[in-house]
């Protein structure tokens, strides 16, 4: 029997119109770089986003290329996102804190034929537009600097599209591609992920349920994830789905510029990797009175493992940590780690515990991880590798046949990620495989040695990699960053974590730092660290 339901195409362009009908007149506030605030709303950005895309029409963009966008977050990147695909073609956000080289790679690679660009950012693409052939170059002007003669303004290239109020955009197929997003490159060449509309509308809908991220008409949304990071996290389309207010930063990404526009807009829910979140719990805990922020504010996580001890603490502060996976490759939503009903009557170490892991797998995302010899049991013991499949999972990258073994025979995507998975579908991330230490035949996992040493009072950031050893083939070597005024006793260190873990997993060696080297997306950079201190 044939279904009896309509055929009606799910796209990202129904997303913000609907926003634009049902919520008009909610906020969509930009911080500029000498900090004014830029007010728009849903139906003000609606229509900017048909300008640019009747305008990328007009200027000959077909179906499926690509418009590149190296901006901080703001309309204007929010107007990149909803118009482009509006316009049958494929916005892509460029990393801007990739290396020049690496940036003419991706914009060469994906064949971007335009770029919008921040005017703040013009030094960055002098960096690299030698190495690169964009048709035109829309500059948006946030500065009030003369735009140079070689590029077009980003307004003026909206008002070339006229009145677009009764204009119709081109109906798009749900499998069109609708977003780009290259992976940071640390191992190898970025890869590149197409986002399908329909791929982007259901991992809103996954994302905006309360037991995952929650975000609701009521919330004030403020990304601190950056738009050129994947996808960032998808919440520029969860909240338009929503209704939800958005507040942006621009390039004002310090703790105490966040806790400011926090009190400022009100903020209910914000976004981002674990050191944003340390950088803010320091300000707040320096100041306790000098922010009157929403109580409890909802704080998601990703990236990579947030400490319990950090958990803990924001959790004084008002601030409730909600823990989250995913990958470039997963739109990014995997897992999210939000207490069961059944846990509500567990003790707070418990509570705690549960909360620290990575979560269960958001609706259709399945998860498994695969050990030696087949899938691992759900013991929350066993380790193998997090393989996932979905229907927001990339199937493949963008032309990079040689990179066809990330995923397995039967399907499933290798994520690279070591994990555990508990009885209640919980996942716990133990390392990465190139992170894992083996000593003497035995796994230690990093994650859980860096957890442990950053819920030391004294410890400010933790890194732990694998160093080569005679007897044991490798040890664990751990760099410490102390808190301001602190003093790290060493041997005292080592005794912390014997109480915590067995003695082998302790490291042989404390190195003290005043910083450790991060990737583009603000995890450690264990690479460089290897090299530095003599691991391979």
């Amino acid at each position: 029997m044939t279904s009896t339901m309509m055929n009606y195409p799910l796209t990202t362009t129904h997303i913000v119109a609907r926003a634009a009908q049902l919520f008009p007149s909610v906020e969509i506030v930009s911080q500029k770089p000498d900090k004014t605030l830029v007010r728009h709303n849903y139906a003000s950005v609606y229509e900017r986003s048909k300008s640019l895309a009747k305008a990328l029409l007009d200027a000959g963009l077909k179906k499926g290329e690509r418009v590149a966008t190296l901006m901080w977050n703001h309309n204007a990147h929010l107007e990149a996102y909803y118009g482009v695909p509006m316009a049958g073609g494929i916005y892509h956000t460029l990393n801007l804190r990739l290396s020049p080289s690496d940036i003419a790679f991706i914009v060469n690679h994906a064949q971007d034929r335009f770029l919008i660009v921040d005017d703040t950012l013009l030094k960055l693409l002098a960096t690299f537009e030698g190495e690169v052939s964009f048709e035109k170059i829309f500059v948006v002007s946030w500065t009030g600097a003369p735009i140079p003669e070689k590029y077009s303004d980003y307004e003026s290239f909206l008002a070339s599209a006229g009145d677009v109020s009764s204009w119709e955009p081109p109906q798009a197929d749900e499998n069109d591609g609708a977003g780009m997003c290259y992976t940071s490159g640390t191992t190898g060449r970025p890869k590149g992920v197409v986002y399908s509309h329909r791929a982007l509308v259901l991992h809103s809908f996954a994302s905006a349920m309360v037991d995952t991220l929650g975000l609701s008409q009521s919330d004030t949304l403020l990304p601190v994830v950056p738009m050129f990071h994947a996808n960032s996290w998808g919440l520029p389309f969860t909240a338009a789905l929503a209704g939800t207010k958005q507040v942006h930063p621009g390039p004002h990404l310090d703790p105490i510029s966040l806790l400011d526009l926090y009190e400022k807009e009100q903020v209910t829910v914000s976004a981002g990797v674990p050191t944003i979140w340390l950088g803010i719990q320091q300000a707040v805990e320096a100041n306790p009175d000098k922010w009157k922020y929403p109580k409890p504010m909802r704080m998601i996580v990703g990236g990579s493992a947030a400490p319990e001890g950090m958990i803990r603490s924001m959790d004084a502060l008002g601030m409730t940590v909600i823990h989250a996976w995913g990958m470039t490759e997963t739109a990014p939503l995997g897992t999210v780690s939000t207490l069961k009903a059944s846990m509500q009557s567990l003790d707070e170490d418990s509570k705690y515990t549960t909360r620290a892991k990575q979560g269960y797998p958001v609706p259709f995302v399945d998860i498994r991880a695969m050990g030696e010899d087949g899938p691992a049991p759900w013991d929350g013991k066993a380790m193998g590798e997090l393989q996932v499949r979905g229907p927001w999972v990339a199937g493949s990258y963008y032309d990079a046949p040689e990179a066809a073994d990330s995923w397995t025979a039967d399907g499933w995507f290798c994520t690279g990620d070591v994990v555990t998975i508990d009885p209640e579908g919980y996942v716990k991330i133990t390392d990465r495989t190139k992170d894992l230490i083996k000593s003497g035949g035995e796994w230690i996992s990093s994650v859980e040695l860096e957890n442990a040493l950053m819920s030391h009072p004294a410890i400010l950031e933790a890194a732990v990699i694998a160093v080569p050893h005679e007897k044991w083939m490798e040890r664990p070597l751990a760099v410490i960053v102390p808190k301001p005024g602190h003093v790290i006793d060493k041997a005292a260190l080592a005794t912390y974590l014997e109480h915590k873990f067995t003695k082998f997993w302790v490291p042989d060696e404390f190195v003290i730092r005043d910083s450790i080297p991060r990737t583009s997306t603000g995890k450690f950079l264990k690479s460089k660290l290897r090299e530095e201190l003599g691991g391979e």
